[in-house]
């Protein structure tokens, strides 16, 4: 199925005041990492974002299943 939507802009839906973004700089606060390496998460589409302008905003629930979806058992 094609995205009628240009850029494949996907609407977010629902309610949206209860939703938390944080900058590129937050997001790679909290996960312990740089800023670039947060920008290739959203470029590679691992990490969910959205883009205002020039600038990405990602939902503390993408962070959160990105890094609930990262996590795996050793030996």
């Amino acid at each position: 199925m094609v995205d009628p939507s240009p850029g494949g802009v996907r609407p977010i839906g629902g309610n949206l005041s209860n939703v938390n973004f944080l900058t590129v700089a937050e997001v790679a606060a909290v996960m312990r990492v740089s800023k670039m390496s947060v920008y290739r998460l959203i470029h590679a589409g691992e990490l969910e974002a959205v883009r205002f302008g020039r600038s990405f905003r990602v939902t503390e629930k993408a962070v959160d299943a990105y890094l609930k979806g990262s996590y795996y058992e050793t030996g």
